[in-house]
Protein backbone atom coordinates (compact mmCIF):
# COMPACT_ATOMS: atom_id res chain seq x y z
CA UNK A 1 0.00 0.00 0.00
CA UNK A 2 1.31 3.47 -0.85
CA UNK A 3 1.06 6.65 1.16
CA UNK A 4 -1.64 8.91 -0.30
CA UNK A 5 0.60 11.99 -0.23
CA UNK A 6 4.32 12.42 -0.77
CA UNK A 7 6.15 13.04 2.50
CA UNK A 8 9.86 13.43 1.66
CA UNK A 9 11.05 12.81 5.24
CA UNK A 10 9.02 9.59 5.43
CA UNK A 11 10.53 8.51 2.11
CA UNK A 12 14.01 9.26 3.47
CA UNK A 13 13.34 7.05 6.51
CA UNK A 14 11.90 4.29 4.31
CA UNK A 15 8.56 3.79 6.07
CA UNK A 16 6.12 1.36 4.42
CA UNK A 17 2.38 1.81 4.92
CA UNK A 18 0.88 -1.62 5.56
CA UNK A 19 -2.68 -0.72 6.54
CA UNK A 20 -4.90 2.34 6.97
CA UNK A 21 -8.60 1.86 7.61
CA UNK A 22 -11.34 2.08 10.21
CA UNK A 23 -9.43 4.33 12.60
CA UNK A 24 -6.28 2.20 12.54
CA UNK A 25 -2.97 2.27 10.70
CA UNK A 26 0.14 0.10 10.58
CA UNK A 27 3.58 1.06 9.25
CA UNK A 28 6.76 -1.01 8.87
CA UNK A 29 10.23 0.46 9.37
CA UNK A 30 13.46 -1.37 8.61
CA UNK A 31 16.09 0.96 10.11
CA UNK A 32 19.34 1.49 8.23
CA UNK A 33 22.67 2.32 9.94
CA UNK A 34 21.97 6.04 9.35
CA UNK A 35 18.87 5.76 11.59
CA UNK A 36 20.81 4.61 14.65
CA UNK A 37 22.17 6.56 17.61
CA UNK A 38 25.58 6.21 19.32
CA UNK A 39 24.34 3.06 21.13
CA UNK A 40 23.59 1.35 17.76
CA UNK A 41 19.83 1.32 18.37
CA UNK A 42 17.13 3.27 16.53
CA UNK A 43 17.39 6.98 17.26
CA UNK A 44 14.51 8.28 19.38
CA UNK A 45 13.73 10.91 16.77
CA UNK A 46 13.17 8.23 14.14
CA UNK A 47 10.89 6.34 16.55
CA UNK A 48 8.97 9.52 17.34
CA UNK A 49 8.53 10.27 13.64
CA UNK A 50 7.24 6.72 13.13
CA UNK A 51 4.72 7.23 15.95
CA UNK A 52 3.67 10.64 14.63
CA UNK A 53 3.07 9.30 11.12
CA UNK A 54 1.19 6.18 12.19
CA UNK A 55 -1.10 8.17 14.51
CA UNK A 56 -1.80 10.75 11.79
CA UNK A 57 -2.68 7.97 9.36
CA UNK A 58 -4.99 6.35 11.90
CA UNK A 59 -6.74 9.72 12.24
CA UNK A 60 -6.91 10.26 8.48
CA UNK A 61 -8.22 6.75 7.84
CA UNK A 62 -11.74 7.85 8.78
CA UNK A 63 -11.70 10.86 6.43
CA UNK A 64 -9.13 10.45 3.69
CA UNK A 65 -10.08 13.67 1.88
CA UNK A 66 -8.61 15.68 4.80
CA UNK A 67 -5.07 16.13 5.98
CA UNK A 68 -4.08 16.50 9.60
CA UNK A 69 -1.34 18.30 11.49
CA UNK A 70 0.16 17.43 14.85
CA UNK A 71 -0.99 19.65 17.70
CA UNK A 72 0.54 17.74 20.62
CA UNK A 73 2.41 14.48 21.17
CA UNK A 74 3.71 12.68 24.26
CA UNK A 75 6.10 9.75 23.90
CA UNK A 76 7.37 7.14 26.35
CA UNK A 77 10.29 4.83 25.56
CA UNK A 78 10.16 1.37 27.17
CA UNK A 79 13.17 -0.33 25.58
CA UNK A 80 15.76 0.19 22.91
CA UNK A 81 14.35 -0.36 19.43
CA UNK A 82 16.38 -2.69 17.20
CA UNK A 83 15.86 -4.30 13.85
CA UNK A 84 12.67 -4.26 11.83
CA UNK A 85 9.93 -2.32 13.62
CA UNK A 86 6.16 -2.19 13.28
CA UNK A 87 4.11 0.79 14.41
CA UNK A 88 0.40 0.55 15.09
CA UNK A 89 -1.81 3.59 15.47
CA UNK A 90 -5.39 3.90 16.65
CA UNK A 91 -7.94 6.71 16.64
CA UNK A 92 -9.37 7.00 20.16
CA UNK A 93 -11.83 9.85 19.62
CA UNK A 94 -12.58 12.49 17.04
CA UNK A 95 -14.50 15.71 16.85
CA UNK A 96 -15.31 17.75 13.75
CA UNK A 97 -11.82 19.28 13.77
CA UNK A 98 -9.63 17.20 16.12
CA UNK A 99 -8.42 13.60 16.44
CA UNK A 100 -7.11 11.97 19.62
CA UNK A 101 -4.86 9.00 18.95
CA UNK A 102 -2.37 6.53 20.36
CA UNK A 103 0.49 4.65 18.75
CA UNK A 104 2.92 1.89 19.68
CA UNK A 105 6.18 0.65 18.17
CA UNK A 106 7.04 -3.05 18.40
CA UNK A 107 10.28 -4.87 17.59
CA UNK A 108 10.46 -8.05 15.50
CA UNK A 109 9.69 -10.23 18.53
CA UNK A 110 6.57 -8.21 19.33
CA UNK A 111 8.03 -6.41 22.33
CA UNK A 112 6.77 -2.88 22.98
CA UNK A 113 9.57 -0.34 22.42
CA UNK A 114 7.69 2.97 22.65
CA UNK A 115 4.20 4.38 23.01
CA UNK A 116 2.70 7.79 22.28
CA UNK A 117 -0.50 9.73 22.42
CA UNK A 118 -1.17 12.51 19.98
CA UNK A 119 -3.69 15.18 19.14
CA UNK A 120 -4.15 16.18 15.51
CA UNK A 121 -6.14 18.90 13.77
CA UNK A 122 -7.93 18.06 10.54
CA UNK A 123 -7.05 20.51 7.75
CA UNK A 124 -7.76 20.72 4.04
CA UNK A 125 -5.29 18.64 2.10
CA UNK A 126 -2.68 20.54 0.14
CA UNK A 127 -2.53 20.01 -3.62
CA UNK A 128 0.03 17.33 -4.43
CA UNK A 129 1.71 15.93 -7.47
CA UNK A 130 3.67 17.37 -10.40
CA UNK A 131 3.21 21.08 -10.91
CA UNK A 132 1.83 21.76 -7.44
CA UNK A 133 2.90 25.21 -6.32
CA UNK A 134 1.06 25.32 -2.97
CA UNK A 135 3.53 26.49 -0.28
CA UNK A 136 3.84 24.02 2.58
CA UNK A 137 3.60 26.70 5.26
CA UNK A 138 -0.01 27.65 4.47
CA UNK A 139 -1.80 25.71 7.18
CA UNK A 140 -4.81 27.33 8.79
CA UNK A 141 -4.38 28.09 12.48
CA UNK A 142 -7.98 29.00 13.27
Amino acid sequence: MEFSVRIPFVELLGFELLRMDGGEAEIAFNPAPDHLNSFDVVHGGASMTLLDVVMAHAARSVQTDMGCVTIEMKTSFMRAAKGPLTAKGRLLHRTATMAFTEGSVFDASGKLCSHATGTFKFVSRLPTGPGSTQPLNRISTD
